[in-house]
């Protein structure tokens, strides 16, 4: 079996113990540096990195084949990937890059094939002077999002 296939096979079985963690990314270089990078739905502890490490760790050789490993949750200001990321933000402001426009925006629903976004926006009258608020909704597929970013906010 290929070292990659053994890793994601482990990876794998491990994420089936932590039911609520999910895998974002896995790479491995041409030195054999694995880094596994996750999130959850509940967010992702260092306990939780120490398991899913150890279960990898646990069933490798290192006398077969020398090799680095690192796990680690998905950053703040990591983009986001999958569907369930996007599940989980649902409430929380994002800052959305498509090819057009950048929009900063409330995610408001998550499907499969998309998002939609909210946002209020001060704009010119239509009749007379002076400006008015006005409450935007977008959809957007995953296909038109080019960068998805959590904006933290501290109240």
């Amino acid at each position: 079996m290929a070292f990659k296939d053994k890793v994601s096979e482990l990876l794998e079985a491990a994420l089936k113990e932590k039911t609520s963690l999910f895998l974002v990314d896995l790479t491995i270089s041409d030195q054999f540096k694995i880094m596994v990078t996750l999130d959850g739905d509940n967010g992702v502890n260092l306990q939780d990195c120490i398991d899913v490490s150890r279960a990898i760790d646990a069933n490798l050789d290192r006398e077969e084949q020398d090799y680095s490993l690192e796990v680690a949750s998905a950053g703040v200001s990591t983009p986001l990937k999958m569907v369930r990321q996007y599940q989980k933000n649902i409430g929380r402001t994002l800052k959305v890059k498509t090819a057009t426009e950048t929009i900063e925006a409330v995610l408001e629903q998550v499907s499969d094939e998309g998002i939609t976004l909210c946002w209020t926006a001060r704009e010119p009258k239509k009749i007379g002077k002076g400006k008015e608020t006005v409450e935007h909704k977008r959809d957007i597929s995953y296909s038109d999002i080019k960068e998805a970013i959590v904006i933290i906010i501290f109240n």
